[in-house]
């Protein structure tokens, strides 16, 4: 009581014993009580605040979580997509470097096709020279064989032609016989003339038109003639 206290919201220094003792110091302490009163509203609004805040420092770590958990999804996603990426990278070049080996081979068997097509025109070519060629030889084939058709033709018809004068010979060389037999019986002059005639006609046997008898030359009676 007997030492002086300060007031916080006023410069005035109370002094006790003093004829405004009272008033002053019931101004005082109403001052104080709203002081009071002003302080627990403020703590009142900064415990809300801080609830307040508190929820709202919750709600943003749930969103945070939630966002990294997304943010973790988006990276496994993104480097699954980029593992994918390089295996279908690696599947084009593999495709390019395959459609390029096809390429190669493609263009092999294009040259062998080619060749082998030349190759095919020059064997149609030599065998359409063949097929004159034998052509040619078949019908130089035919005609010497038609040649010897003929021959032998020619040397039947000779035959046949020989043995008609062969024929008509050896008649008329038995009509001679007949004839000399009955002369021989009148007179011997008459057997000696027939002896003459029959060496004559033996004679005439030997040629005939002037062409030798079978009898004295043989006949080739091959196709060959």
């Amino acid at each position: 009581m007997g030492t002086a206290r300060a007031n916080p919201s006023s410069s005035t220094v109370f002094v006790p014993g003093s004829s405004e003792e009272n008033p002053v110091r019931a101004a005082y302490i109403a001052s104080l009580e709203s002081q009071i009163s002003s302080l627990r509203d403020e703590l009142a609004t900064v415990y809300k605040t801080q609830g307040q805040n508190a929820q709202r420092l919750l709600a943003m770590t749930e969103t945070l979580r939630e966002k990294e958990e997304l943010s973790r999804i988006e990276s496994d996603n993104l480097r699954k997509c980029r593992d994918e990426i390089a295996t279908l990278r690696k599947k084009v070049e593999q495709h390019n470097e395959l459609m390029a080996e096809k390429d190669r081979t493609a263009q092999i068997l294009h040259d062998e096709i080619n060749t082998l097509q030349l190759e095919l025109t020059q064997i149609e070519e030599r065998n359409q020279t063949l097929t004159k060629d034998n052509a040619k030889l078949l019908q130089r084939w035919l005609d010497a064989k038609q040649a010897e058709v003929n021959k032998m033709n020619d040397a039947n018809d000779f035959y046949e032609e020989m043995q008609s004068r062969r024929q008509a010979v050896m008649n008329w060389r038995s009509d001679s016989t007949t004839e000399s037999e009955k002369t021989s019986d009148d007179n011997a002059p008459s057997q000696e003339l027939g002896n003459g005639q029959e060496k004559k006609s033996a004679g005439a046997t030997s040629t005939k038109d002037g062409l030798p008898s079978p009898s004295q030359k043989g006949v080739n009676l091959t196709p060959n003639g």
